[in-house]
């Protein structure tokens, strides 16, 4: 047990004051605590002899100026749209309606079905019709709520694919070659409470029969070593990996489309933050995939161009043993149904602002994940030569 559990345990007949994301040994943790709090906890820690460093004196401030003049922003057609801010669910799916409209020859708009809460769950198809049987790249953002960045990165790759199509040989290749399916929101319910009542909101918002918590950790929920190590059983509880998997709509939509289009789709990537992480298979549990060496390979080179726009370093490798345990997740079901490549990036940053990353790094963080799913797309392109024989997915 670390230190900071210790600390937390001995506080709870006085509520505990901290909000733990991550608790593991000798490792870091975030932690959010109330203004009247501050004191007591600095004074608890110094006596724990346990180092901490202030990173955001006043976290209110920092969500306001990330929400709080959104509405004097009228957004009228794509063409001012504005791509380094964040946006709000209602904003981005009418630009989702936009682009379709605007790009009738590369773009189709359809949704999967819908929310918990009833909201439909749209995704855009990229890709040149020119036959019908193309190799196809899955790309969701936003499964955990409050990572903000995830839905900006969806829509900036979209805005990229389309902008460069003309004049960059490789997207049009890209495009010409596979189909794009681009869920730029996933987790909808969730989303949209992150911008109205709670920032750090991380669930999905389904109700509980027997507990007042609401909603489930949408990467706990996939049908693979479901509610095992690394997910929670408590409903009230970040990691809840739901009453049964699949339970909630948005995941069994997309596991529904994936599992329709397995033949054709070969990537599946999933945008989180934060990190600075590109993550595959296991998740479960510490063991090699049988195409290690493809993978490997794809997540070097994603991370290598990505390093080259402004030098950023990105750990990667299998999910267990680059970030934590953890089960029930999309990338170990994606791989499970047969998709080859199945990657999680964890994006900007490490730390400093985590959830709250800065609308001035928006630009720069899109940027240098565009190379990063470039890499691995045009890798799809390609052959990849394994010593392995076959590939029996898990």
């Amino acid at each position: 047990m670390s230190v900071y559990e210790m600390v937390c345990k001995e506080q709870l007949e006085n509520n505990c004051p901290l909000d733990i994301s991550l608790i593991g040994h000798n490792a870091t943790v975030d932690v959010h605590v109330k203004r009247n709090d501050t004191q007591g906890l600095h004074a608890r820690l110094k006596q724990k002899r346990i180092d901490y460093r202030v990173f955001i004196s006043n976290l209110q401030k920092e969500i306001e100026k990330q929400t709080g003049y959104r509405s004097s922003r009228k957004r009228r057609s794509e063409s001012q749209y504005d791509y380094e801010v964040y946006h709000s669910l209602e904003e981005i799916q009418s630009w989702m309606f936009e682009i379709n409209r605007t790009h009738p020859d590369l773009v189709t708009m359809f949704s999967i079905g819908k929310s918990y809460e009833g909201r439909p769950l749209y995704v855009l198809q990229l890709g040149k019709r020119s036959r019908p049987q193309k190799k196809s790249v899955w790309i969701d953002c936003g499964v955990h709520a409050r990572e903000w960045i995830g839905p900006a990165f969806c829509q900036w790759f979209v805005k990229e694919t389309l902008g460069s199509y003309q004049y960059d040989s490789v997207m049009r290749r890209l495009l010409n070659q596979l189909n794009f399916y681009i869920m730029p929101v996933f987790n909808v319910d969730g989303y949209h409470f992150s911008w109205t009542t709670d920032r750090f909101w991380r669930k999905t918002r389904s109700k509980n029969h027997k507990f007042h918590c609401r909603g489930v950790d949408a990467n706990r929920n996939w049908k693979v070593k479901w509610c095992d190590e690394g997910a929670s059983s408590h409903p009230c509880d970040d990691t809840y990996c739901g009453p049964y998997p699949e339970s909630e709509p948005e995941v069994k939509a997309v596991a529904n489309f994936l599992r329709k289009h397995k033949k054709r789709v070969k990537a599946y990537i999933s945008i989180h933050a934060y990190a600075q992480m590109l993550l595959y298979p296991y998740s479960y549990k510490y063991a090699t995939i049988p195409n290690f060496d493809c993978v490997e390979s794809a997540a070097h080179n994603a991370v290598t161009a990505l390093y080259s726009a402004y030098g950023v370093r990105y750990r990667y490798g299998p999910a267990s043993t680059t970030l934590y345990v953890s089960s029930g997740s999309s990338i170990d079901w994606a791989y499970r149904n047969g998709i080859p490549y199945a990657f999680a990036f964890e994006l900007r940053d490490t730390g400093y602002f985590g959830f709250l990353l800065p609308e001035s790094l928006i630009n720069p963080t899109c940027t240098e994940t565009l190379r990063a799913v470039k890499a691995i797309a045009s890798g799809l392109l390609k052959k990849c030569e394994t010593n392995r024989d076959r590939f029996p997915y898990i």
